[in-house]
């Protein structure tokens, strides 16, 4: 796509590359880490049944595609959809956890992630506190299941809240490229943050500008408009330390662009992660530079390996 780094994009998940080439607005120095961590909301058996046990849905999957990375696709055949319940995903569907991650600690912190296998497991930082698990339900399907876990000072992990959201409409990917409407699947820094709307409490910098703007409707014909209010820029192919706009691609746009976590609008994205938007503004006041947040993010059979 040509023109100005303002221009309106139609709908996708992956920014386009001339979304902006700059970081500016309102960035925020880091501050210092809170010392206490949120109270667990539910039992963590719960909790880590719906982590590694998923939760029942529809693929989440309709209506025409429109401009991915600013290139018109072209248009997907139609299907029944349903966009997760928050509720059911904190249900699951099983009613325990399973026996090696069976937590007898009263803050009921595991010593490992349910779901992770040592493959992710070996990569994040021993230096990682907080850690984003993007969990999607089908490697072709655009359902996920995120939750933040934090790491105790014993090396322990204490999971937050299971949140229902979206990943791309095609699924999960381990070669991601522009346009596939595939996520990447794999471990990644979050050290930038921004949006639309003022910075709701950001630890980590944050860039407000009105050119986190989108328009146009969804794979399910939902809106679009106030899906960049706020994002955290997922570390796929772009330079730490820059605003979630800037254009610099390390790897090529052909790799792919603008992998973000934003705001959710009811339906599959082009391969960003979304959460609600409730949830997008307690996700970035809770990220710490501090604590050298990361997000290990893929489809549930691809992160257990």
């Amino acid at each position: 796509m040509s023109g100005s780094h303002r221009a309106k994009p139609r709908s996708r998940g992956d920014v386009p590359a001339d979304a902006a080439a700059r970081p500016r607005g309102h960035r925020r120095k880091a501050k210092k880490k809170r010392g206490a961590g949120r109270a667990l909301m539910g039992s963590t058996a719960m909790l880590l049944a719906a982590v590694s046990g998923w939760f029942t849905v529809g693929p989440g999957r309709s209506s025409t595609e429109v401009a991915a990375a600013g290139m018109p696709d072209r248009p997907l055949p139609d299907a029944s959809s349903a966009v997760p319940d928050p509720a059911a995903a904190q249900a699951g569907q099983r009613t325990e956890q399973p026996a090696a991650d069976r937590s007898d600690r009263t803050d009921g912190s595991v010593l490992t992630i349910p779901g992770l296998g040592p493959k992710f497991t070996a990569q994040i930082p021993a230096d990682t506190r907080q850690l984003v698990v993007a969990s999607g339900k089908d490697k072709d399907g655009s359902d996920t299941a995120v939750t933040l876990w934090t790491r105790t000072a014993d090396n322990h992990w204490k999971p937050g809240t299971v949140w229902a959201g979206h990943n791309a409409y095609k699924g999960w990917t381990t070669d991601h490229r522009q346009g596939d409407l595939r996520s990447p699947i794999g471990v990644y820094a979050l050290t930038d943050a921004g949006g639309r709307q003022a910075d709701p409490g950001s630890k980590l910098p944050y860039d407000q500008d009105k050119a986190f703007v989108i328009d146009g409707d969804g794979f399910n014909g939902e809106p679009l408009a106030g899906s960049f209010d706020y994002v955290v820029a997922i570390n796929y192919n772009r330079v730490p330390g820059t605003s979630p706009l800037s254009t610099k691609y390390p790897e090529g746009v052909g790799k792919g662009t603008g992998i973000w976590l934003h705001v959710d609008h009811g339906g599959p994205t082009h391969g960003c992660v979304s959460l609600p938007e409730a949830q997008m503004i307690e996700l970035i006041k809770a990220l710490d530079p501090a604590a050298k947040p990361m997000i290990v993010m893929g489809d549930a059979a691809a992160l257990a390996a």
